[in-house]
């Protein structure tokens, strides 16, 4: 089912971060902030309330769901909320992430940014 126009791309940074960080595998909350945390090399914080507030909207989406399963009581908090990533949310990343795609390539058209050249890292056009 495609999006509705109200529900999809552009989203946030940091609706765009949480959700690529639940592409990569199911987490918790906290560990949601980490991963945003180290990807960004600091660069990038969510707070409880952008977090948990983002993660409500996408269950309502159902862009993510909570788990039932849970890790052993001895091995995690029970306190803690999984989360993952739903085919319809994976749908919506996939969607943000070729929309900033096309962003870059026009930035590199723009020659905003350096064009890339198989074979080196970069290169300055």
């Amino acid at each position: 089912m495609p999006p509705k126009p109200t529900e999809g791309p552009p989203l946030s940074p940091a609706a765009f971060h949480i959700l690529l960080s639940l592409a990569e595998n199911e987490q918790h909350g906290y560990g949601i902030i980490k991963t945003v945390l180290e990807r960004s090399s600091g660069e990038v914080t969510l707070g409880p309330g952008t977090l948990y507030g983002n993660l409500k909207r996408f269950i309502e989406l159902a862009w993510i769901e909570e788990l039932e399963a849970r890790p052993a009581a001895d091995l995690d908090d029970e306190r803690r909320r999984y989360y993952r990533l739903t085919k319809h949310g994976q749908r919506i990343a996939q969607l943000e992430a070729e929309r900033l795609e096309s962003l870059v390539r026009h930035a590199r058209a723009a020659r905003l940014l350096p064009s890339l050249t198989i074979g080196t890292k970069r290169e300055v056009a």
